[in-house]
């Protein structure tokens, strides 16, 4: 077979493994959360409460929108069209046009021109969330935290892309078998690094001190069967009032993580609530999950990435003479941000489901619905979500179940529904 009929078929292979992984693994049905019980939910929250959550996420819509479009049009015009491919050679100028230089330091210049266009939305939210009490940040730890998010992304960047061009250029032919590989084991090498590399950027981490919650945290852990290496506060009060917990990590890296708004926000019941959910996630091995279906995933990229190289018509458009060739970096991020925006509402949909999951182990492993309620009031009331948003902005892009609906769960639960 040719190289690209063996492409055909991995690829096939692949998005039948990752259709069938996430069909077994992934929770489809979830609790129930009754209509009825969520609009009583909704209805104990006062009014101008409810009324300043809605107009801050109205406020929010423009930046968060806009900023959508004009990193869509940029990403669109960069790779379907010949500038990308010229900003790419541009950059490698300098250095005689060496295959390296074009791409790391197009692939970052191409990303570049993105973040800066973007820039003024972000900003936008950065205004908002302090007017409305979210945030604590400076401008300029706002700028710090900018500048971090962006260095490490084009570290990681670097050095993705100057693995895939060796690759495309050590075996021109069969590049899309080793890439995949290569995307796959990078998706893997991150789930266990970025918890204990990249979260310590932004957040200092320092162990909960010995006392009755930390103890209770640690008790919970082994009364579910998670084994949990200790309790870390991350100090997000330095750039928000909004209060969350966590489990990070897989295996040896796995660790309870509190914000330490949390601590001063919530009861030490609310806390093990909290907890209890995020242990829901590690009971079920969700990160692992969604770890071999990212891997999944990246490879069938690749892959689709190598069989679009066939059409020439994608190729002129781009000015480009293959996908393997460095210029055409603003291709393939145009291709993969399409890709990402047509798959967001069932990657949200999925999310949804796991975040349900878990939501229904910690009702059974605390059993205290009454305390499960009242930690999503107080969520839903801190962090100014809106308990009941629009229906087209919670299919596109709601994460978790929405306030009132993990609120009726609650109510479900405690009459004994399952």
């Amino acid at each position: 077979m040719t190289p690209r009929l063996w492409a055909t078929c991995t690829l096939a292979v692949l998005l039948v493994a990752m259709v069938v992984y996430s069909a077994v693994t992934i929770p489809w049905q979830r609790a129930p959360a009754p209509r009825a019980d969520q609009l009583a939910a909704l209805g104990q929250f006062p009014a101008d409460q409810l009324a300043r959550a809605r107009e801050f996420h109205s406020a929010l819509r423009p930046g968060a929108y806009g900023g959508l479009v004009i990193g869509l049009a940029v990403a669109l015009l960069l790779g379907f069209t010949p500038l990308g491919s010229r900003l790419v050679s541009w950059a490698g100028r300098p250095f005689g046009d060496h295959w390296i230089a074009q791409a790391v330091l197009g692939g970052l210049l191409v990303v570049l021109v993105a973040e800066v266009l973007t820039l003024p939305f972000a900003a936008w939210r950065h205004i908002v969330v302090v007017r409305y009490g979210i945030s604590t940040q400076s401008w300029g730890a706002w700028a710090v935290d900018v500048a971090k998010s962006f260095a490490v992304g084009a570290v990681i960047g670097a050095l993705v892309l100057l693995g895939f061009f060796a690759v495309t250029r050590l075996a021109p032919r069969w590049w899309w078998a080793f890439g995949a590989v290569g995307a796959a084991g990078l998706v893997v090498l991150l789930s266990f690094v970025l918890p204990v590399v990249v979260e310590p950027i932004f957040n200092k981490f320092t162990p909960m001190a010995a006392g009755p919650l930390r103890t209770e945290l640690m008790d919970l852990a082994a009364r579910d069967g998670v084994p949990v290496k200790d309790v870390l506060v991350a100090d997000a009060s330095r750039r928000t009032r909004a209060v969350n917990a966590y489990v990070s990590g897989f295996g040896p890296t796995r660790r309870i993580v509190v914000y330490d708004t949390m601590l001063t926000e919530a009861t030490p019941a609310e806390v093990v609530s909290v907890a209890a959910h995020e242990l829901g996630h590690a009971k079920r091995n969700d990160v692992l999950t969604g770890t071999v279906v990212g891997a999944l995933g990246a490879a069938a990229s690749v892959i689709a990435l190598y069989l679009l190289g066939s059409l020439g018509w994608l190729l002129r458009w781009a000015g480009v003479d293959t996908m393997g060739e460095p210029r055409a970096i603003a291709l393939l991020i145009a291709l993969v941000t399409l890709a990402g925006l047509a798959g967001g509402p069932v990657q949200a949909l999925v999310s949804r489901r796991v975040e349900a999951r878990a939501d229904a182990h910690a009702l059974e492993l605390t059993g205290d619905p009454a305390t499960f309620e009242a930690m999503q009031r107080r969520l839903g009331t801190v962090n100014l979500s809106d308990p009941d948003p629009p229906v087209w902005e919670y299919v596109m892009s709601a994460s978790h179940p929405s306030t009132v609906e993990r609120m009726a769960a609650a109510r479900a639960y405690a009459r004994g529904e399952r």
